[in-house]
């Protein structure tokens, strides 16, 4: 994964897709339309967006001045959105097995406030105008999870393809992983932590990341 698209994978989580463009050609509108439906990840997502774009906004100044409050922010709806926990799971893969969830609630935590930290003051640069063309929401594992397809939109630039992979934590949908260009986020860092994970525990990784002796990266 590219270093600059990390903190698009991290916006992307927050806001999980800007004011949303469907495509209207006559042979889609109609599927178009069902994307987002009452209660759907779509609608979520859509919800989700509207809230954090505008709250970007308003407060940007504020956020600018006030890392703290933004680190707040980020935090809370990062919480609200990401299955961190599950992600965690995903990313710590063979070495995953047999751990506890508490070892792997740490190992998430800390890997997930080690990327807020390094990356979260990047959503103050981010384009509040950008649009997001949903392109699909198909039902996978029987429905257990559905992946969402979309672009994001920029002025000056090609679309950038963002899918998002959701599945539902309770009554709510949540994303459990982010694929820009086609590169996902947990694979990326399955990857990365490979090989520190053959040497050290969990806890071990997880007391690294949270020290900041070891950073999670996009190369």
């Amino acid at each position: 994964m590219k270093r600059s698209l990390l903190p698009l994978v991290i916006a992307s989580v927050l806001l999980a897709a800007a004011p949303i463009v469907f495509a209207q050609a006559a042979n889609n509108s109609a599927k178009a339309k069902t994307a987002i439906t009452a209660g759907s990840p779509s609608q979520l997502v859509l919800a989700n967006s509207t809230r954090v774009l505008a709250t970007l906004e308003s407060r940007r100044a504020e956020f600018t001045k006030n890392r703290n409050a933004l680190s707040k922010f980020v935090s809370s709806e990062f919480n609200q959105m990401f299955d961190r926990d599950y992600a965690g799971r995903l990313v710590l893969g063979t070495h995953g097995r047999g751990a506890s969830d508490a070892e792997v609630k740490v190992f998430a935590d800390a890997l997930a406030d080690n990327l807020m930290q390094r990356y979260g003051s990047s959503l103050l640069d981010f384009n509040t105008e950008l649009k997001v063309r949903i392109k699909s929401e198909t039902a996978l594992r029987n429905g257990s999870v559905v992946k969402v397809s979309s672009e994001m939109l920029r002025q000056g630039g090609e679309p950038i393809p963002v899918d998002y992979l959701m599945r539902k934590v309770g009554s709510q949908w949540k994303v459990f992983d982010v694929m820009v260009e086609g590169v996902s986020f947990v694979q990326t860092f399955r990857t990365q932590f490979d090989a520190p994970l053959k040497r050290k525990s969990i806890t071990q990784v997880a007391a690294d990341l949270k020290a900041g002796k070891m950073q999670a990266e996009a190369n």
